[in-house]
């Protein structure tokens, strides 16, 4: 959990609190904005639990190229060349 996740967590209970208190007090203007916080809360925390799903995924992926390039160097440059190839025909149509 990060301070995205937290943050809109925070967010989203401080706007149902807000439109609870325009409820109860017959604020519409309060409403809104207590649905507002919550809309941008649920938003921001999102975000937060979409940053741990790719930080999860992604960061094995990218540890075991490192220790792949670090073990075999020799393999790795020509892995990368032939890339650099496919890519370059790729571009160029062929």
């Amino acid at each position: 959990m990060n301070t995205d996740t937290l943050t809109g967590t925070a967010t989203d209970l401080g706007g149902k609190l807000k439109e609870g208190i325009g409820a109860a007090t017959g604020d519409k203007t309060l409403q809104s904005q207590g649905k507002a916080d919550q809309l941008g809360g649920k938003v921001q925390q999102t975000y937060g639990e979409a940053k741990d799903v790719v930080e999860d995924t992604i960061r094995p992926v990218i540890d075991y190229v490192r220790q792949f390039v670090r073990e075999r160097p020799f393999a790795s440059a020509a892995l990368g060349g032939v890339l650099g190839i496919a890519l370059i025909n790729t571009l160029r149509g062929k």
